[in-house]
């Protein structure tokens, strides 16, 4: 290990560095789990797609599948079951691709920064509006969800899904999910921002000073790209 690992490793261990990794964890847990719903979100699409495209042929493939497998395969239940699952897909891993700093950034503008001043920026846009907002998102969730769990709800369709309560629970968990993340990156902005000037630990959306340029992101990654194509140009200059 070198200086500046064995450094970090040592001074992580500050409560609220701890505390933001193991948020951290929790967000990451449900994300990981909550991407496999990509899985059955294709399988129903396809089913649903090839269902209706080969209808009225010698063979109707879902007339056969409805009345021999399962009601299930009707045009209307999989269309629901597929946004179903693309609820549940956004909703679990909404967190986990903040954590991992996914989500979308200026980077032309970001990349001019310095680390104190992205903080900063981090700092105001999760104290005054992703951690509000989203509180403020998760009390109508629980309102709608709660309603919806009294009366019963079901598709407005009348071959449709019922237990409409079931989804829109996920979708409060997946919101309850990504505040827990907000809150994880908001303790490490405040760390950068007023923490030790020597304390280093690693960071979920930013970088420090010295470690600037070093991700696949933003201007790093357009490097790359221009290397790539001056390789092209002098690989092809060569062959000619």
């Amino acid at each position: 290990m070198t200086e500046t690992t064995i450094a970090r490793h040592e001074m992580s261990s500050h409560p609220l560095v701890l505390l933001s990794y193991k948020l951290k964890t929790f967000v990451e847990f449900f994300g990981q789990r909550g991407a496999y719903f990509i899985l059955p979100l294709i399988l129903f699409t396809m089913l649903d797609v090839f269902g209706r495209k080969l209808t009225g042929t010698w063979f109707d493939a879902q007339l056969w599948l409805v009345e021999n497998v399962s009601l299930m395969f009707r045009s209307t239940m999989l269309q629901e079951l597929e946004w179903h699952m693309h609820t549940a897909l956004f909703a679990l891993v909404l967190g986990y691709g903040f954590t991992r700093n996914r989500h979308v950034r200026v980077d032309l503008l970001r990349m001019h920064m310095q680390t104190r001043a992205q903080a900063f920026i981090e700092f105001i846009g999760t104290t005054f509006f992703m951690i509000p907002y989203t509180i403020v998102v998760i009390y109508f969730c629980y309102v709608f969800t709660y309603d919806s769990f009294i009366t019963n709800e079901i598709s407005p369709s009348l071959v449709g899904m019922s237990h409409r309560w079931i989804i829109k629970t996920v979708l409060g968990i997946g919101l309850i999910i990504a505040l827990i993340s907000g809150i994880a990156v908001w303790l490490q902005s405040i760390l950068v921002l007023f923490g030790p000037k020597n304390l280093r630990f690693e960071l979920m959306t930013l970088e420090w000073p010295e470690d600037q340029g070093g991700g696949v992101e933003g201007y790093k990654r357009m490097v790359l790209e221009e290397q790539e194509t001056d390789m092209k140009k002098i690989a092809k200059a060569g062959k000619g």
